[in-house]
Order: C-alpha cells, then sequence, then structure tokens
C-alpha cells in the first residue's frame, strides 16, 4: 500500500477547534468539537525550540540523523537482550513510529507483535527514502501522543507549560520527551527520568527543583487551552461548527458583534443592583436575512453564559401587539384613527373571569388604535383581541414564524395580545423584520447569502426561523400602518414621554415589552435597513427590581441603533407608503385626541372621528364557543344560571336569542336558566341584526342513586 506523502499527512491533520470566521474572514470565535483528543494547529519545525528536538532525538532515537528508518545496530542488540532474558528498551525508531502514527488502519496501532514491527520497518524504510529527516521529526511531534487526551507538540507545550513549542527550555524539553515512551506514569516518576536525560544531555543542574516543576506542570494538563481567536459568539459558535478544523464564514461582522457584547455588558453592570445579568443581541440585515449580530447572553455577568438568550423560550410580553393590530386593520376591523375604551374590562373564561390591567394603572377612556399600540395599553389590545378572536391571532403569529405557539388560540386565551406565549429573541426580530420588509417573511441565514447551507439548530427556539418558504404574511398596507405607529413619538409619548430611549434622530419604528412580574423585558424595532432585538433578564427565569422594556432593553436597542447608523449604511427618512394606504386630515368628536393627519386603508377613511359604537365591539365573553357546562344534580335546577356576559356594554334594543328566540332585554351581565342539549346564544341589535353568536351545550349530569331500606 502507497504511503501518503508529507503534504498529504499534514493537510489531513485537524485541530479539535474549528474556528467561526467573521463575513470577512476575520477570526470570530474558536471552539472544540472534537472531544475524543485534545489538537491545537499543525507546528512548522522551525517553531519547535531546538532543545525539544535534542531531547526528543536522545530518548527516542538516538542515531536518527545516521540511520535510514531502522537502526540496525539497535534492533540487534534489543534482539540479544531478549535472548538473553534481559529486559530491553526497544527499537523503534522515530521513523518507525511515525509510520504507526500515520498507518490507515488504525486498529493495528500501538501494536507490538513481530509483523507489526516487520510492517513498520518496511514502512520506515520507504518514508526515509522520500521525505526529509525534517519533515519525519515535524510530522512525529505533531501527531505523537504526550499525556492524557494531549495529542502534538502544540497541544503538550501550551496545556503542561503554558507557552508555544518555541519557548520550550531545556528542562521542560525533557520532561515532554519522557512522556513519549510512558504518558501516564506519576509525576515523580516523570521528573527521576527526566533527569537521567537532563544528565545525559549534559544539563544536571537542570534538576535541582526538577520533581516540584514536574509536579506543578502535569497537574495543569487539561487546564483551558486559550484560543488565539477572540471570542465573540460561542453560541452561534456551537450551531455552525461541527467538524473539527474547519474553519466556517458567518453572516456575521465582527466590529458591530464586538460592540453589541459591550453595549449589553455595560448596560448590564449598570442594572447589577436590580437584578438583571443576562441579555442577548441580534442584528439583522432586513433585506438578505443575513444576521449581523448575535450575542447569547453577557457572558461572565450571568450566572448561565452558556444559555444562549438568543433562542431561549420566554414570554413575549407586549411585544406581540404589533402583529395583532396589523391583523386588525388588514380586516378592516380597527383603523389607526379608531377609538377604543380604554376601561376596566373583566372577561369570563373557562376558569374564572380574566381582568386585564395596564401596565399604568391609570386608564385612557377613548383613545385611538394608534395612541393604544404605541402606548402599549393592555385593555385596548384585549378588546381588539376579542374582535380578531384568537385561534386566528395565533394562526397569524405561526405565519409570522413563532413556531414555539404550539397550543390553538383558546388554550392561550385573552392574555395571548398581552403576550402570555414563550417565544425566542431570534423569532421576534424576525417577525419585525417582516413588518419592515412590507409583510413579507424570509427565513433568516447565520452565513453569508451565497453559501445557500441552512444552519443547523441544536437547540430549541430555532424552529420556524431558519427555512422555510418565503410568504406574504401581512399586507404591505397593515404593515406600513404598524410601523408608521411604533415610529410616531407624539403617539407614544402618554406612556413613554417624548424623550426616551425609542425616540431617535432617524426614522425607526420600535416597541418594547415587559412579561409577568419583570421576568424578561424585549425592545424590538427597525430602520429602513435594520432590525434589532434585545432581551434583559435572568437566564435562571428570576424577577428583576424595577426594570421594564423601556429601562433594560432600550438603551441597548438604541445604542446599537445608534451605532449602525453613524456606519453611514441605513437610511435617516420614513419609507414611503404604499399605494393602498391614503392620509387625511381628521378630528375627533368630541376631541379626546389632537387633529392630525392619518393614513387608512383605502375605503375605511373618516374625517371626523366619533366614538366607536357599541356594536364595533361587543363580542359575547361567556359562554365561549364551543363551551361545554355540566348541571350539578344536587342543585335544584332552578337554583343554577348561565350568565350571559358582554365585551362592551350593551345599547338600547339589544337582545339576546337562545336557538333563534328572542330571550330578555340584552343586559351586561344577564342569566338563563339552562336546558340540557345544544344551544346557539346570540346577540341582536334594535333591528334585528346578529352582531356575535356562540355554540355551546348544556349537559345533565345523573345524581348519586339513593340507597332504601326493606
Amino acid at each position: 500500500m502507497a504511503l501518503p506523502s508529507f503534504a498529504e499527512v499534514r493537510s489531513a491533520y485537524r485541530p479539535s477547534e474549528a474556528t467561526l470566521l467573521a463575513r470577512d474572514g476575520r477570526p470570530l470565535h474558536s471552539l472544540r468539537v472534537d472531544m475524543q483528543v485534545r489538537r491545537l494547529a499543525w507546528t512548522p519545525l522551525a517553531d519547535i525550540s531546538p532543545a525539544l528536538l535534542r531531547a526528543v532525538i536522545a530518548a527516542e532515537d538516538k542515531r536518527f540523523m545516521e540511520h535510514g528508518g531502522v537502526d540496525w545496530l539497535a534492533a540487534g542488540s534489543a534482539a540479544w537482550n531478549n535472548l538473553r532474558g534481559s529486559r530491553t528498551r526497544g527499537a523503534s525508531t522515530l521513523t518507525m513510529q511515525l509510520a504507526g502514527l500515520i498507518e490507515e488502519d488504525g486498529q493495528r496501532r500501538g501494536q507490538r507483535s513481530f509483523f507489526a514491527k516487520i510492517g513498520q520497518s518496511t514502512a520506515a524504510l520507504r518514508l526515509e527514502r522520500s521525505w526529509s529527516k525534517g519533515r519525519i521529526v515535524e510530522a512525529y511531534l505533531n501527531l505523537v501522543a504526550f499525556r492524557g487526551e494531549l495529542q502534538g507538540v502544540a497541544a503538550m507545550s501550551r496545556s503542561l507549560f503554558g507557552k508555544w513549542p518555541h519557548g520550550l527550555d531545556d528542562r521542560e524539553s525533557a520532561i515532554a520527551a519522557v512522556l513519549l515512551r510512558a504518558p501516564n506514569v506519576p509525576p515523580e516518576t516523570v521528573a527521576r527520568r527526566a533527569c537521567s536525560l537532563l544528565t545525559e544531555l549534559q544539563r544536571a543542574d537542570e534538576c535541582r527543583g526538577l520533581e516540584a516543576f514536574t509536579f506543578q506542570a502535569l497537574n495543569n494538563n487539561l487546564r483551558d487551552l486559550r484560543p488565539e481567536a477572540p471570542q465573540l459568539a460561542p453560541h452561534l459558535a456551537r450551531k455552525l461548527l461541527a467538524e473539527p478544523g474547519r474553519d466556517r464564514r458567518s453572516s456575521l461582522d465582527a466590529d458591530l458583534q464586538a460592540f453589541a457584547r459591550d453595549a449589553l455588558r455595560r448596560h448590564l453592570s449598570a442594572l447589577s443592583r436590580q437584578n438583571a445579568e443576562d441579555g442577548a443581541v441580534l442584528v439583522i440585515d432586513n433585506a438578505s436575512g443575513e444576521i449581523l449580530a448575535w450575542v447569547g447572553s453577557s457572558g461572565d455577568l450571568s450566572g448561565a453564559a452558556e444559555v444562549d438568550g438568543a433562542t431561549a423560550l420566554r414570554q413575549a410580553g407586549s411585544t406581540l401587539k404589533p402583529f395583532l393590530y396589523a391583523q386588525a386593520f388588514e380586516r378592516r376591523l380597527l383603523t389607526p384613527a379608531s377609538l377604543i375604551d380604554d376601561a376596566p374590562l373583566s372577561l369570563d373564561t373557562g376558569n374564572g373571569l380574566y381582568t386585564p390591567q395596564n401596565y399604568d394603572p391609570e386608564y385612557r377612556g377613548w383613545v385611538s388604535a394608534r395612541h393604544a399600540l404605541a402606548g402599549s395599553l393592555n385593555v385596548p389590545a384585549v378588546k381588539t383581541l376579542v374582535r380578531v378572536g384568537a385561534n386566528a391571532f395565533q394562526d397569524r403569529l405561526k405565519a409570522h414564524g413563532f413556531a414555539s405557539l404550539k397550543e390553538d388560540g383558546d388554550w392561550y386565551g385573552y392574555s395571548l395580545a398581552l403576550g402570555s406565549a414563550d417565544i425566542s429573541l431570534l423569532m421576534l426580530a424576525n417577525a419585525y423584520r417582516t413588518l419592515a420588509n412590507g409583510g413579507r417573511w424570509t427565513p433568516l441565514r447565520a452565513v453569508p447569502a451565497r453559501d445557500a447551507t441552512v444552519p443547523p439548530c441544536r437547540q430549541g427556539g430555532c424552529e420556524g426561523v431558519f427555512a422555510g418558504q418565503p410568504r406574504a404574511v401581512d399586507t404591505p398596507a397593515a404593515a406600513f400602518l404598524v410601523a408608521d405607529i411604533l415610529a410616531d413619538r407624539a403617539a407614544r409619548a402618554g406612556t413613554f414621554g417624548l424623550e426616551s430611549w425609542l425616540t431617535t434622530p432617524y426614522w425607526s419604528a420600535v416597541k418594547t415589552g415587559t412579561s409577568k412580574d419583570m421576568r424578561d423585558n424585549w425592545c424590538a424595532g427597525f430602520s429602513r435597513r435594520y432590525t434589532v432585538a434585545v432581551w434583559v433578564g435572568n437566564a435562571s427565569g428570576s424577577p428583576m427590581h424595577d426594570v421594564s422594556g423601556i429601562s433594560g432593553a432600550a438603551p441597548v436597542w438604541r445604542e446599537v441603533m445608534d451605532r449602525l447608523q453613524r456606519a453611514g449604511t441605513a437610511s435617516s427618512t420614513a419609507p414611503t407608503a404604499p399605494p393602498a394606504v391614503v392620509g387625511r386630515d381628521i378630528r375627533f368628536e368630541p376631541a379626546v385626541e389632537a387633529a392630525r393627519r392619518e393614513w387608512f386603508l383605502k375605503g375605511t377613511e373618516m374625517g371626523v372621528i366619533r366614538a366607536a359604537r357599541a356594536d364595533t365591539l361587543a363580542r359575547i365573553t361567556y359562554p365561549t364557543d364551543g363551551t361545554v357546562i355540566a348541571l350539578d344534580p344536587d342543585i335544584p335546577p332552578d337554583r343554577q344560571r348561565i350568565p350571559l356576559r358582554l365585551s362592551a356594554p350593551a345599547q338600547r334594543g339589544w337582545q339576546w336569542q337562545i336557538d333563534g328566540k328572542v330571550l330578555a332585554r340584552a343586559s351586561n351581565p344577564a342569566s338563563w336558566l339552562p336546558q340540557p342539549g345544544r344551544h346557539q346564544l346570540s346577540l341582536h341589535d334594535a333591528r334585528g341584526k346578529m352582531l356575535d353568536s356562540v355554540d355551546f351545550e348544556i349537559r345533565a349530569m345523573r345524581g348519586k342513586a339513593r340507597q332504601t331500606s326493606r
């Protein structure tokens, strides 16, 4: 069998690390992916200490420079000693050992049988005819095992002595050389043999203190070998790097990645007293979908730095509201000027009353959809969800890439409007990018667009982000209306003030969110060219102290967005309205908001906006569609009543109907004496028009049979 050339051996060599590269080819992160052995990059002969070369040749093959691959004199001496029954050191030359190291049949490596020695001797003779002595010793020192998992001179030198091979001195070289024959003997044995070798090399003075030095070096074995590449993207590296020694180019911008990491760490340091120690940042190019920055944690500020905050699932908070309003606009259920009553609300659910409250305990009364969304008001959002329907909204969120929503809309209930579902920052960022792109969803890329490889997703939270067909989720008109609202400083002023971290001197659309008990806060937004999303919280899930989206995630979002703008590659102007959108000067009667210029879908424009009619807001909230109600057999039937509830006050002349028959004048709440069977409850206005209906079932349960005595 033909032996490989030196070039082939070196080409086949693979360090146990792989390196993630930035889009311009600069190293971003090195990651060990081969856990069987510990190898660093190949070390050329010129970068190996002459002291080590002398020690290895003296310990393993004294006549290396003289023989042609087999040391016949040493072989004869070894054979004679074997015949006499004496212990022998062996006669394997460095060339013979190298032949065994590069032998293709891994099962035969290290064998000491007679036939194995014959094979190695033959291969060694052939190697010496085609390889120089320098290449033989260079390949040997890169392939040989030294101690434990350490293979090759670079891993040995860095691990045991904390230096590169060119810096090894006589004492360190002697220790390394004696490890070749017995890699795992105790430190005291290594020190004794190293001292003997030093004496042989006329360096006996180096034996002073050698045992303590050897003990320290060998106990440092398996120390963390610091990679040469800056460690900037550990979480993405774990997703993209799979093959030892293979460098992979990513879509990340090295300078932006470092800036985003530093901005996150700097701000979290300022929040340390408020129990906020972790976070994540993503930056995406809107047009290509390439991820330009992926910061998965705060590093050593975090108690769980290995957890990737970009893919971990957390409660969404108010960050889902823009998608709800976009759906309502698209279905023409609302316009940005539509008035919604921000007032106390209680909705019946299968588990009791649901009573949403605003982050600010105050209620605003009648507010426009524009001010409700920009100010992140909760009650108007829930009322909007009642109109859109939880299942329809859940379907829309799934289309936006929120693959973590595994249950149907009824399972999440009305709280879905306020972000009760668990999502990842990666999903959120691409969903906001979809709004930036006029409602068109496309998958993200973690590698440059010229590389069509889809990156593997080895952690939860990536589903529906890196793969999928491009699709229109929102209409361009609905996406434009939402983006315009999220960019409206005046509309958000009632909640956030005119000057906040969200107010940029260039055009940007942005939304914050805070989950229950301040466990997570978010800030996601976009300019014409980039989408930036930030999560701040704790990997453990512990709540923060008085940290909301505006004070936690928003400052980091602003710093990163400002940096992108300073780079001069982002437009500062607002997007142009699509053809299906028209502008109109409006005023409110009564003047609950100031007159302004407003955008509308064509056909929905109005000049005068009056408080919304109740029939635009009222929906049956109990019983809900599909409800099954069981009658209690131990309660007299005439004492059991079913409450009938609406999401808004009933108007004059409205009626409840059961199975097409008038039940009573509508009031909120009303009640009905139930009858077993399937029923339809409907709500009708004064002219008989059906405003809403639900189907439900009443079941009569059997009571326990009474026992009688005879």
